[in-house]
């Protein structure tokens, strides 16, 4: 039985997500596990709810009249009503509600559509052999710093035609923005994200400003279909919306996708015996990558606000309130997942949320699949017998599991 093991051991009635016990950042799952078995819905001395069940989640991410993804009321007293923060992530399109967050989709999807995502593909397959080609010949690498970050920015770069000697600060913007999520912070950590955000402000107006004054081509260049015929009556985001969102897309398609391969990398390693399965059969990799995103979500954790009284598992909950849903839980529920513990590249079907669900279904969800397929398969191709070196560094976080280094010899 799930968390049966770890029942005398974790005091799960007690589990507090700002103030997580020992070892919980480093491994979560042994924790998770025992939340589905003893306590699938679990207050939390600040008033939130805990929420670990994959059929709760799937219901909620679903239902929009009972379930508020605007978090402005849970936001304010965090970041600071007006704030840099807040601004950005009470605008940008997954911490939204109707009518802002159709209107915005609607816009945003049709920059991404499958027949735009289908023209990245060779320049994608360029850009990581690229990166792997510069990998041959030396000794060791980190495969996050080296090979994982980097695939990310150069596609989101492309995709909004960054200059290339313009990169150089998103990681860091990314890393500060998205870390101002987590469930408990320093004022360090908000001092840093209020700057992020204002750098990036100021770093896209004068971006915007110069594709203004010479818009690239629509079919490949998202930020001049963004930005729209100034002189046209079809709907276009407005200059905080625009801006705001072009922050979602850079942090919300680097983060995460930096995950997924790194994370994949130290799976394949870790389990030698699904890496030898995977080379055998190439045809594998697209099971693969979503395994990886089942058993390591890059993304454990969202948020929705309760729109009225629910009961969710006999469990009251009141209008108001902020529910911390488990996705890393979720996504080892032995109601859904047969032997949820044990990583098969060849599982199917497999009814992840890592990409969450319902009308806030991740928007980049078939890029970030895409980047990671082709990421994982020619790496694997290139270094077949690639090893991690001692010294793995865990991301630190909550919400976002991934890897802070990975250093890894490529040849043995």
């Amino acid at each position: 039985m799930p968390g049966s093991a770890l029942s005398s051991l974790v005091d799960v009635q007690h589990f507090d997500l700002t103030n997580p016990p020992a070892g919980f950042v480093e491994d979560p799952f042994p924790f998770y596990d025992a939340l589905l078995s003893e306590a699938p819905v679990l207050a939390q001395p600040d008033g939130s709810f805990l929420i670990s069940r994959h059929a709760d989640l799937d219901r909620i991410y679903r239902d929009t009249t009972l379930y508020s993804s605007d978090k402005k009321a849970i936001f304010a007293p965090k970041f600071g009503l007006g704030s840099p923060l807040f601004e950005h992530h009470t605008t940008s399109l997954v911490f939204s509600d109707p009518p802002l967050h159709t209107r915005v989709r609607r816009i945003m999807s049709s920059a991404l559509t499958p027949r735009a995502i289908a023209r990245m593909e060779p320049g994608l397959i360029a850009t990581v052999d690229h990166l792997l080609e510069g990998l041959n010949d030396r000794p060791s690498v980190d495969l996050i710093a080296d090979f994982a970050s980097r695939i990310p920015i150069e596609v989101i770069g492309n995709l909004l035609d960054v200059p290339l000697e313009e990169r150089a600060p998103l990681r860091d913007w990314s890393l500060a923005i998205l870390g101002a999520l987590e469930p408990s912070l320093s004022e360090a950590d908000l001092t840093t994200g209020h700057r992020a955000v204002e750098e990036f402000r100021d770093y896209l107006r004068d971006l915007i400003a110069r594709r203004r004054e010479s818009p690239g081509d629509p079919e490949t260049d998202v930020l001049t279909r963004l930005i729209g015929d100034e002189n046209s009556a079809t709907e276009r985001l407005n200059e905080t919306e625009l801006i705001q969102n072009c922050i979602f897309i850079l942090n919300a398609g680097h983060e995460t996708t930096t995950n997924l391969i790194g994370n994949a990398l130290a799976l394949l390693h870790d389990y030698p015996e699904q890496r030898a399965l995977l080379l055998a059969q190439p045809e594998l990799i697209k099971p693969a990558v979503e395994e990886v995103l089942r058993f390591r979500s890059p993304n454990q954790l969202g948020n929705r606000e309760t729109k009225a009284l629910v009961e969710i598992g006999g469990v009251a909950i009141p209008r108001g309130s902020n529910l911390q849903l488990m996705i890393g839980a979720a996504n080892r529920d032995p109601a859904v997942f047969a032997q949820p513990e044990v990583f098969d590249i060849t599982r199917r079907p497999n009814r992840h949320l890592a990409f969450a669900g319902g009308p806030h279904v991740c928007v980049g969800l078939t890029l970030a699949r895409l980047e990671g397929k082709i990421a994982l398969e020619r790496f694997i191709a290139r270094f077949p017998d690639y090893q991690i070196l001692p010294g793995r560094q865990h991301g630190g976080r909550l919400r976002f599991r991934g890897y802070a280094a990975l250093p890894a010899q490529l040849s043995v």
